[in-house]
């Protein structure tokens, strides 16, 4: 009889990939047990989490985000019994069966393992790149450039491919203008998105050109770019500097373990899931350097979920777990709230309430509250933003009646998170008796959080 305490599955990583194995998996009664990741190899939710409006995936005619489409996978792979941990796996053994698999949480035994990692965006390495950024530098437009900095500002994305191209136009909704910057005569992107950004007026392409620095005096003020043809260079006056250039494949854990390709990426037979070692599939962009869609990353990791339950069955290792279905829950949903005018703010104010909502709340709080405010400033369509929402809800809750909680969305109160010097997303800031205490950007573990109240309280 298989040994209950072995897992059938572990799956590696979330996006396209992982979630839509976990779903095949699931509805195969393997029960997977999914490391959506946590902080190593990006977000969890993989890099839909930072891509505005996805136009080319089945099913939504009118498109959807990024986020959206991830958070509707991650509840379709739940309804289905996946077993998620928002944690980062640290370590895996595959010398000896079953295959071990460790996060700082918890180590499991599995018979089979699919790898969906992903990759994660590169950085140029630049000499003033580190001091920057989050001071203007950005490799996710949709997190920050809804900022108040960069409203009516110019701003410079570097890229040629189609992430480049999107996140050009997604930024003309604020900048005053955005500089494309691309090193060589033509950009890789579709030739749909080639001629949306070559209409676009606020958009203005620099062909042959490669970016030097960064410049400024505590924010980016500006970036020193060269013609790559004729040696020149010159400054170009930009608040904000969006990356959009490439990814690593996340294959750290791997190497030594299962054959890796010239560059990193995972080695897989042709047409297949299947890895160098048997039992072991990957799936998405830790495997795919052609393609690297939302829909082929899905594609494989149906093909990995199908080929881990036939591989289980032949190999006599499957414990089916059958279940009970419940009705999908997307803990990350945002509600559409209506705007309430000042009026109806006032009539609605609980100061002995926790949690609340908006500009008018913080001002008041700011003024009344003789309790610890903690403000989150979030921005639309935010991914780390999504992650954090269930971590930091779960730290509030444990200090209900203690505390004073408030979200700002700095699209809507813009003058709060430009007065607060707010310069990415999301922003945590702490403050007591009208003087603020501790700034954590990001997405940090739940202890951290924790312990920053409890120190302060």
């Amino acid at each position: 009889m298989t040994n209950p305490t072995v897992e059938n599955l572990v799956i590696i990583g979330s996006g396209p990939a992982g979630y839509t194995a976990a779903i095949y998996a699931g509805r195969a009664n393997l029960k997977p047990v999914v490391f959506e990741g946590f902080q190593a190899g990006g977000l969890p939710g993989g890099q839909l989490m930072t891509t505005t409006e996805v136009e080319n995936f089945p099913g939504f005619p009118q498109g959807i985000t990024g986020p959206e489409l991830m958070d509707l996978m991650k509840a379709q792979a739940e309804r289905w019994g996946a077993e998620l941990y928002t944690e980062d796996v640290i370590s895996v053994d595959l010398s000896q069966r079953p295959f071990t698999v460790r996060s700082e949480e918890r180590e499991i035994k599995t018979h089979s393992l699919i790898i969906a990692t992903g990759a994660t965006a590169k950085r140029l390495g630049l000499p003033n790149e580190h001091a920057f950024w989050s001071r203007g530098i950005s490799a996710c437009a949709i997190c920050d450039g809804a900022t108040p900095i960069f409203h009516g500002a110019e701003l410079a994305v570097i890229g040629a491919g189609d992430s480049a191209a999107e996140e050009s136009i997604y930024l003309t909704k604020y900048g005053s203008k955005v500089n494309l910057l691309v090193r060589s005569e033509q950009m890789r992107a579709s030739k749909a998105m080639q001629d949306r950004v070559l209409s676009n007026p606020k958009i203005h392409v620099h062909w042959n050109t490669e970016v030097v620095d960064v410049f400024g005096d505590g924010h980016m003020d500006g970036v020193k770019i060269r013609n790559n043809k004729t040696g020149e260079e010159s400054i170009l006056q930009a608040r904000g500097l969006f990356y959009a250039i490439g990814h690593t494949p996340n294959t750290a854990l791997f190497k030594e373990q299962i054959e890796l390709d010239e560059v990193g990426y995972i080695a897989t037979k042709h047409g297949s899931p299947e890895t160098s070692l048997e039992g072991v599939f990957a799936a998405g962009d830790v495997q795919d350097r052609e393609y690297r869609q939302a829909i082929t990353a899905a594609g494989s990791g149906c093909a990995a979920a199908l080929l881990a339950e036939r591989w289980l069955s032949s190999n006599g290792l499957i414990q089916e777990f059958h279940q009970q279905l419940a009705s999908a829950v997307n803990e990350l949903e945002t509600q559409p709230v209506a705007k309430k005018t000042e009026a109806e703010q006032a009539a609605e104010f609980d100061l002995q309430a926790t949690r609340h909502e908006g500009g008018y709340a913080l001002r008041k709080l700011f003024h009344e509250s003789t309790r610890l405010l903690l403000v989150k400033y979030v921005a639309p369509g935010c991914g780390p933003c999504h992650t954090l929402k269930p971590i930091l809800n779960k730290v509030v809750d444990e200090f209900d009646d203690k505390i004073h909680f408030i979200e700002i969305d700095i699209d809507k109160d813009r003058d709060i998170a430009e007065n607060a010097g707010v310069t990415g997303t999301p922003t945590i800031q702490l403050f007591k008796n009208k003087e603020l205490l501790k700034e954590v950007k990001g997405v940090k573990q739940k202890s951290e959080y924790r312990q920053l109240i409890e120190s302060n309280l």
